[in-house]
């Protein structure tokens, strides 16, 4: 159906009418034709518009909260920091991987990382000490993939956690939660259990939507890129095309 344009007497465009409707407020001297085509009819009057809806401001997740980042290595934290920042989080990042093997692997991957934490200004918090004899007697019986792992996830977290606690900080989280080679599941009970023992939130995302962006930001950057995850069982694996197994180590099933 054909309409007739309307204005105001400031000309601010009005709903439009009919043109019965039109016809009759010309013959009733209430409008006047200011157009033909389109036919276009202007009041005498102005007309107050409400003003238009604002759209409702949606806070990020993290806003006016301090989260602390495990850190695992440089190339994870580059999506990872930028993601947090997004989310509104002040983020910090803490530097505690004694699963590393061996101690110059560990040092090359702690350079990296905070070469990148200057770059980008992030607050970097480490833990001065080289655990690994820790981490081996805690795994020790239980060297198979997924199951050295648990207890890798549960020792980092359970020290990150404890550090976001002693420093005041909202939540805590970990690089680990981009690389698709990392069991997510085990690391969100790992952290979960590290918040209830210490009473500081996980903050848990899936961020292997920035892998990719990940590898872009690395070559960008040219931060060292290790080629096994990081204990001494990772890397025979890697190289020797075998998988571990408690059995094999010497250990027991769980």
């Amino acid at each position: 159906m054909k309409t007739v344009r309307v204005l105001d007497s400031n000309g601010r465009t009005l709903s439009s009418c009919s043109p019965e409707r039109a016809t009759a407020l010309i013959a009733q001297g209430k409008a006047r034709v200011v157009c033909e085509d389109p036919l276009t009819v202007r009041l005498p009057y102005a007309v107050e518009l409400p003003p238009d809806p604002q759209p409702e401001r949606v806070e990020a997740v993290g806003e006016g909260r301090r989260i602390l980042l495990h850190t695992c290595c440089g190339p994870c934290s580059t999506y990872s920091i930028d993601r947090l920042r997004e989310e509104g989080f002040e983020v910090s990042g803490f530097w505690y991987n004694p699963n590393i093997h061996p101690f110059m692997e560990h040092e090359k991957r702690l350079a990296a990382m905070e070469e990148y934490a200057i770059s980008v200004g992030l607050p970097l918090l480490r833990e001065e000490a080289y655990e690994m004899r820790e981490f081996l007697r805690t795994v020790v019986g239980h060297e198979a993939h997924g199951e050295r792992c648990r207890l890798c996830y549960a020792m980092r977290l359970t020290r990150t956690a404890q550090e976001a606690a002693e420093q005041g900080f909202d939540a805590f989280t970990t690089t680990l939660l981009i690389s698709p080679h990392q069991d997510q599941e085990r690391i969100h009970e790992a952290g979960a259990a590290a918040a209830s023992e210490y009473g500081v939130e996980f903050y848990f995302e899936n961020l292997r939507r920035g892998w990719s962006e990940r590898g872009r930001l690395t070559r960008e950057h040219d931060l060292y890129r290790q080629q096994y995850c990081g204990c001494v069982y990772s890397e025979w694996e890697r190289y020797s095309g075998e998988q571990i197994t408690s059995a094999r180590a010497g250990g027991d099933h769980e």
